[in-house]
């Protein structure tokens, strides 16, 4: 059954896939549809890192004693300003091995 399982959502993430990826398929999304799909990643992963920087105890922790509020917040600085990502994993990942 679980082999079932994992086979078919297999086959359902593959063909929505490839009916919005392949070219030669005639589906086009229209431009409000393109523009409302480009706020899934961010709206994503602000659902999977949110917990985990304002919460990481499971309780709720806003202060300068929690390592990942302060990471996360030098992380998103150096991002904004820098634009560049690979100097800003390192940065942020070596200032939370310090302070962690």
């Amino acid at each position: 059954m679980i082999w079932l399982t994992i086979i078919l959502m297999a086959i359902i993430v593959f063909a929505s896939r490839h009916i919005l990826l392949e070219p030669k398929v005639p589906i086009r999304l229209n431009q409000k549809t393109l523009t409302f799909l480009s706020y899934s990643a961010p709206a994503v992963l602000t659902a999977i890192f949110a917990p985990i920087v304002f919460a990481p105890e499971s309780q709720l922790d806003i202060s300068f004693s929690n390592p990942y509020l302060i990471c996360a917040v030098v992380a998103t600085l150096l991002a904004w300003l820098t634009k560049n990502t690979l100097l800003t994993t390192i940065v942020s990942m070596g200032l939370f091995f310090i302070i962690y």
